[in-house]
């Protein structure tokens, strides 16, 4: 398994200690899919954005049909996170 350095949570500061304390209100922690991109605080705020806007925002799939949807994509892509 690939190793990527990563910023420990105590020591992030800026806009990355921004993005992972709204992990923590979002989610009850830092999860690893998140916390691989803090070398680059930037593509990570970009991503939750992105995250946000097809999962949580308006659609015109329900909720339901989204994660339906992603956890089918992870299966057959053999994504295990």
């Amino acid at each position: 398994m690939p190793w990527i350095e990563q910023i420990p949570v105590e020591k992030a500061t800026g806009l990355l200690k921004k993005e992972l304390e709204a992990a923590v209100e979002r989610a009850g922690r830092v999860w690893h899919i998140v916390h691989v991109m803090s070398l680059n605080p930037r593509a990570l705020r970009d991503s939750m954005r992105f995250y946000t806007a097809i999962m949580l925002k308006d659609s015109p799939l329900t909720r339901v049909q989204r994660e339906m949807l992603a956890t089918v994509v992870a299966r057959e892509l053999e994504c295990h996170y």
